[in-house]
Formats: structure tokens, sequence, C-alpha cells
């Protein structure tokens, strides 16, 4: 088992192009477990699937604490290859999806 924290940047900035971002609390389980904590590292750029789930316990003090997490099921490398290795980015360009794109 294997969890951390995914930081996601919100598109639009709060006030004076402040960044700010959501963090959100990922468990990966079994096989993809092993893969993120022997490939994953603080500062790259991944990508997870997965599912939300909530849960309750009751701390050490008796107070009801309530957990809401991903449970990743497919997780992957966001960063290019060689932006992983030197840092630099590059930009991306995606095509746009029409509904004649789509398969349903």
């Amino acid at each position: 088992m294997a969890s951390f924290t995914l930081a996601v940047n919100r598109r639009f900035a709060k006030k004076d192009d402040e960044v700010t971002a959501d963090f959100i609390n990922i468990v990966a389980w079994s096989k993809t477990g092993e893969f993120v904590s022997k490939y994953f590292k603080k500062g790259l750029q991944v990508g997870v699937i997965g599912r939300l789930q909530t849960r309750n316990y009751d701390d050490k003090d008796g107070k009801k604490v309530y957990v809401t997490e991903v449970v990743a099921e497919e997780v992957y490398f966001a960063d290019s290859k060689r932006e992983a290795e030197t840092g630099e980015s590059f930009e991306a360009e995606f095509a746009p999806v029409t509904d004649d794109d789509l398969p349903f």
C-alpha cells in the first residue's frame, strides 16, 4: 500500500496571478502501490485514475474523523522523459475532439 498527496493547480488564479492548488489524498493498493512507492517522487507530474472513497473512524480522543480519498486504479507518469530527467518542460499540443471522433 502506498499513500500520497497529489497537488493539483487550479486553472484560474485567485488574484494577482496567485496560483492556488487543491491537495488530494490518494491511496494505491497491491501492484499499483508497489509501483508508486518505487517510481514516484515529489515534484513529478503524474496522472491518476480511480474512484472516490469516503470513510470515517474515531481518533484517540473519541472524535469522529472523516476522510475522503481517491483509490488509485491506474497511475502513470504525465511528465515527458526529457522533462523528468532534465527539468526542462515542453508544450504538448492536443487536437480538439469533435462529436464525430467519439466512439458512442
